[in-house]
């Protein structure tokens, strides 16, 4: 019996990878975190499958299904929002399953942040503009954060940010962060990226707030913070100059 832990990705049921898909329709049983996983990715359950939703419960009641399942001799798809890597909760689940001897595989998935990167139409990384993209978020009741990683710490590199799960500190973000980009820097919050109800506000740090005043955000967005995410006039890479001779190119002299 195998726990298999799936990163489901953003929202969309087709923005799965086939491992994962292929995992979801070979298991009996499927736990999936309903506030978040799109309930459209539970059409790849196969027929009869038990399948449970883990938002209301303790991780005590999780751990009993994955129990409950292992005694049975069923394999468990394990569906989290994104991808696992980040901000996905498995680890202490992972450390529960090894200390009983239960075994687990884990797909990574599509990210939140790619899906909305995606929904702006922007690569993230732009030459000699922004080259570095930080994936962070802000302290909250569930989990603080350490103490050096700080808004302002990750400001000062002038990277692009990609703030998770801060919807509702959007005053503190703009206030931390407009004294080290200033207050005309873009930015662009992406809501519910990949569902059908998906919305985009652009604007600046100094604009932002009002904009989502003007049309409130509750939940499930990603806020964007960075000079690459409006620049226009940036030199192109030299990665497909006809001077630039690499490795793996194949061209001649």
């Amino acid at each position: 019996m195998t726990v298999h832990f799936i990163g489901a990705g953003p929202g969309a049921a087709d923005l799965i990878t086939l491992r994962g898909m292929r995992l979801i329709q070979s298991c009996p049983v499927c736990l999936y975190a309903g506030s978040i996983v799109s309930p459209e990715l539970l059409q790849y359950c196969p027929e009869g499958a038990r399948i449970i939703d883990t938002a209301p419960m303790s991780l005590d009641e999780i751990e009993a299904e994955y129990v409950r399942a292992a005694e049975a001799g069923q394999d468990v798809a394990r569906l989290h929002s994104g991808d696992l890597s980040v901000w996905s909760a498995v680890a202490e689940q992972i450390r529960r399953l090894e200390r009983r001897g239960i075994n687990y595989t884990m797909t990574p998935g599509v990210p939140s942040f790619a899906a909305a990167a995606a929904a702006l139409g922007r690569e993230l990384t732009i030459p000699e503009v922004a080259q570095s993209l930080v994936l962070t978020r802000v302290s909250g009741r569930a989990s603080p954060m350490p103490n050096r990683e700080t808004l302002e710490n990750f400001g000062q590199t002038g990277a692009t940010l990609a703030v998770h799960l801060a919807i509702h500190a959007l005053p503190q973000v703009v206030s931390e962060l407009t004294p080290l980009y200033g207050a005309d820097c873009p930015v662009a919050i992406v809501v519910k990226a990949s569902w059908p109800d998906e919305r985009i506000l652009r604007g600046t740090l100094s604009d932002i707030e009002a904009k989502v005043a003007a049309e409130p955000i509750e939940r499930t967005a990603l806020i964007f913070v960075g000079p690459g995410l409006a620049a226009a006039d940036f030199r192109e890479s030299s990665l497909y100059d006809p001077g630039y001779q690499r490795r793996f190119r194949g061209r001649g002299e």
